[in-house]
């Protein structure tokens, strides 16, 4: 029997993880979070063999982190990343902080356990990424593309942006000046706005 953690912030969707997990007799829960600044020390002292957790935990915790930080110091325990959000820079994050798995809460339960026994069998499975509606395509921007608009989203500097991302700034305005000429937009304040209002990219997470 399998070990689960979960950490999400909504107490429903824990109780909703838990009971459908526990009725396959294949997962025991052995602890439940709404904030995931304390991942570290559970998966310490439980050593659970999963981990699912939402993007977006209490008091502004960050799953994508916490995931970092279970893999950094247990790498053997799998991790699921969960979000009801279309953000588009999760699954890139996701996978770049070693998750092994990624879905939307708008999937099943089913499909949740589905994912969960083949991760455990050392299968990797991400969610087909949104595809957002622009004027010249849907969502014809880069992974780096995406780091950069969501850097400008948090109202950071070109400087700041290129200190982040150990790049330089001609090389900020580069990305900048090819997402503009990619998307329709005349200037990088109306995309943010736009990629801001629409929810498709989240700078708080």
């Amino acid at each position: 029997m399998y070990k689960l953690l979960i950490i999400d912030d909504h107490a429903s969707m824990r109780e909703a993880i838990r009971q459908a997990f526990v009725a396959t007799n294949r997962y025991q829960v052995v602890s439940e979070l709404a904030t995931s600044d304390l991942a570290e020390a559970y998966c310490q002292k439980l050593q659970p063999d999963l981990v699912i957790t939402d993007v977006c935990c209490e008091h502004g915790t960050s799953g994508l982190e916490a995931t970092q930080v279970i893999k950094t110091h247990f790498p053997t325990i799998k991790v699921i990343i969960i979000t009801a959000f279309d953000e588009l820079s999760y699954i890139p994050r996701a996978k770049k902080v070693g998750a092994d798995a990624f879905i939307y809460k708008s999937k099943s339960l089913q499909y949740f356990i589905e994912v969960a026994d083949k991760i455990m069998q050392g299968e990797k499975i991400f969610s087909k990424p949104k595809e957002i509606p622009l004027a010249l395509g849907e969502t014809p921007l880069t992974e780096r593309e995406m780091e950069v608009l969501r850097l400008i989203c948090k109202h950071m500097t070109n400087q700041e942006i290129a200190t982040e991302l150990y790049i330089s700034e001609n090389t900020v305005k580069y990305h900048k000046s090819n997402m503009l000429a990619k998307t329709g937009f005349t200037k990088i304040i109306d995309l943010a706005f736009y990629m801001l209002s629409n929810g498709y990219i989240n700078p708080l997470y």
